[in-house]
């Protein structure tokens, strides 16, 4: 190697730490923030995300490492709404004193009557929804507002990238305007008796209200509440009654209970969507995008068998 190959080589080994060290240290609090935060942020950014892939936000505990993770980090992004319940205690010990931003600022809630009142803090568990259904990220237009926050959030944290946070915003905001059109056709396409579907938890709330589909769940809002036997049997009563074609299983929850009421009602098992978590990078739903189009197309293939 000549001399001057090799001057270049060792320039470019100090440089690349130096870079590392110059991009902003972000939290994403779980695994679908993490890769909203990674598209906006782009190479100015390390994303550490604490809840990883298929990993139950609702009942995380966080580590030690998590509580140095954030007392080293310059912004922290979660999803609010009373999703991540651990979140205060986490800065608190962290001793975390910068910017926060909340991703579904600007979302219009989706009330959860059901939910109102239960509180899901004990034992170290999530938050006090207060009938507020958290998964807003499951309609794809409330994903172009995470957006907007977010890159808003980087441009306060990090003036000086501004155009390259705004500019990578704009790009995912298009990708995800298509997105959600994809989703109003593919549903659209479905006959409007085959719009009805079982999930383990209720998580589909607001994805159901945008694209229209009507979605039943045995257990409530966070995974934290355990289905009643009154409730697995409410269940499979509508099953039958309302001839709902196909139940699905998550990423995130145990299958016994989907598979209690597939054996006792002759639905099938559609498959498994993505709810609360991405998969692993091998997996079908690596990131959001990918999770928003394998869902659709779980969903509606299960729906048009034997139709």
């Amino acid at each position: 190697m000549n001399r001057l190959c090799l001057a270049s080589l060792l320039a470019m080994l100090a440089a690349g730490p130096a870079m590392a060290a110059d991009r902003l240290p972000v939290i994403a609090s779980f695994s679908i923030l993490g890769d909203m935060v990674s598209r906006v942020g782009g190479d100015r950014i390390t994303v550490t995300t604490l809840v990883g892939a298929d990993g139950d936000a609702h009942v995380y505990e966080p580590t030690p490492d998590d509580v140095r993770a954030v007392a080293g980090a310059k912004l922290l992004v979660i999803n609010g709404l009373g999703f991540e319940g651990w979140m205060d205690r986490l800065a608190e010990a962290s001793g975390y004193k910068g910017p926060v931003i909340v991703a579904s600022t600007g979302v219009a809630p989706r009330k959860m009557a059901e939910e109102a009142g239960h509180d899901h803090t004990e034992a170290g568990g999530s938050a006090d929804h207060q009938g507020i259904d958290p998964h807003a990220w499951q309609d794809v237009a409330n994903a172009v507002i995470y957006a907007k926050n977010i890159a808003a959030g980087l441009d306060a944290a990090d003036s000086a990238g501004k155009s390259v946070y705004d500019a990578n915003a704009a790009a995912y905001i298009a990708e995800l305007e298509a997105l959600d059109a994809e989703a109003r056709t593919a549903v659209r396409a479905l006959p409007a008796d085959r719009r009805k579907i079982i999930t383990s938890h209720d998580a589909f709330g607001y994805f159901g209200t945008a694209y229209g589909l009507t979605l039943l769940a045995p257990e409530g809002v966070s995974t934290e509440s355990e289905a009643s036997a009154a409730d697995v049997a409410r269940i499979i009563r509508q099953i039958r009654d309302d001839a709902i074609p196909a139940i699905f299983v998550e990423n995130i929850k145990d299958r016994r209970m989907i598979d209690q009421i597939a054996a006792e009602t002759h639905a099938v098992v559609g498959g498994e969507l993505y709810t609360d978590a991405l998969s692993a990078a091998d997996g079908p739903a690596p990131t959001y995008v990918d999770m928003i189009r394998h869902n659709i197309g779980t969903l509606t293939e299960a729906l048009t068998q034997g139709h």
